[in-house]
């Protein structure tokens, strides 16, 4: 895919729908109470109601030798771009952090020819969201296809001259590397908000209708700490699906027109031939339901909490975890044995019903 087709639409496609698109321009200050935002050409604009969608920032890691050429973060796209030239080249890929981002690209690496490290500094890649047993099955794709996973490893220094040549672990091994790319996370932008007074915490505090403490600013997407009546908690998501429809949920209540965002949380992650998808919002006490044998690349798995179904995670199993949503939004409780039955229809499914 080239860079051009990234873009949503051109710079004519916002003139016609009414935007003025500026680029290269920061928000240096929101006035909280006279209706301006300030620049950083000096200049400001009169604002009735004001939408934070500033996502975050890329998480660094403050190690020796991080400054050198052929250390990469995947942010932008001109990260993309970069990592791709150095993929084509097919060289010793060191991968430092083991949860999606990490994944894909070592997926993207390992596919691309080369040889490739993956450092994860827990027991388990990918745990905090899967869970350890799910976690470990993930991380057995990926055994499989090639790639070395070092678990309880974390990245203690990157050498070389000008250019990477090697990374040193916690462990003390010396690894050869022509990249690094470092997948640790993000840390939401919040700084504007908490220069104009407003509720932060882990994120930009909202209500249902995306409403911030101030009135007249709202927040959406990554940087987002939202109630979730559906998970019975507050949740920040980093997905694509949470960006889309809660930013649309906001500009509604801009517009007067208030309406509950209120969604059952859905992402999906490809790697190598497996497309991952995953619904609702799992905790690690959970109890974990198989439909499909979880050693194949085949397989749902369901999270149950007191009989009512949480979570849906399929591997190369779209379908169930769509026909498996209103199950969660609807919070009922399901008979087990036919959500692991795979001659029983998920949409035929009838919700348990109580009795006294």
């Amino acid at each position: 895919m080239e860079p051009s087709q990234a873009f949503l639409q051109s710079a004519d496609a916002w003139d016609a729908d009414g935007v003025e698109l500026r680029l290269s321009t920061t928000v240096t200050r929101i006035d909280p109470g006279g209706g301006e935002l300030h620049l950083d050409s000096g200049a400001t604009i009169s604002v009735d109601k004001v939408l934070l969608c500033t996502g975050g920032h890329v998480r660094r890691l403050d190690v020796a030798g991080a400054h050198l050429e052929g250390v990469e973060y995947l942010r932008t796209l001109d990260d993309a771009v970069s990592i791709r030239s150095a993929l084509e080249a097919r060289g010793s890929v060191v991968v430092v952090g083991g949860g999606f981002i990490g994944a894909e690209v070592a997926a993207c690496a390992r596919q691309a020819g080369c040889d490739v490290t993956l450092l994860e500094i827990e027991d388990v890649p990918l745990w905090r969201v899967l869970g350890r047993e799910l976690g470990s099955i993930v991380t057995e794709f990926h055994r499989s296809e090639g790639i070395r996973i070092l678990a309880n490893t974390g990245l203690a220094s990157i050498g070389g001259r000008r250019s990477v040549q090697y990374v040193e672990t916690t462990n003390g091994e010396r690894i050869d590397a022509d990249l690094v790319v470092i997948g640790v996370g993000v840390v939401p932008a919040t700084e504007l908000a908490e220069g104009a007074g407003i509720g932060v915490c882990d994120g930009i505090l909202v209500d249902e209708y995306c409403r911030t403490s101030n009135p007249n600013v709202f927040a959406a997407g990554d940087v987002a700490n939202h109630p979730n009546d559906i998970l019975g908690h507050r949740v920040r998501l980093e997905h694509w699906q949470n960006a889309q429809n809660q930013a649309a949920a906001a500009a509604c209540s801009m517009l007067g027109i208030e309406r509950k965002f209120r969604e059952v949380p859905w992402f999906w992650s490809d790697q190598y031939d497996v497309s991952i998808q995953m619904s609702g919002y799992p905790s690690p006490t959970d109890s974990v339901l198989y439909r499909g044998d979880p050693t194949s690349r085949s397989f749902s798995a369901f999270f149950l909490r007191d009989g009512i179904l949480r979570s849906t995670f399929g591997v190369n199993r779209s379908r169930d975890v769509k026909r498996t949503m209103q199950f969660i939004e609807s919070q009922v409780a399901l008979d087990a044995e036919e959500l692991s039955d795979e001659s029983v229809d998920l949409r035929k499914i009838e919700p348990l019903i109580a009795t006294v």
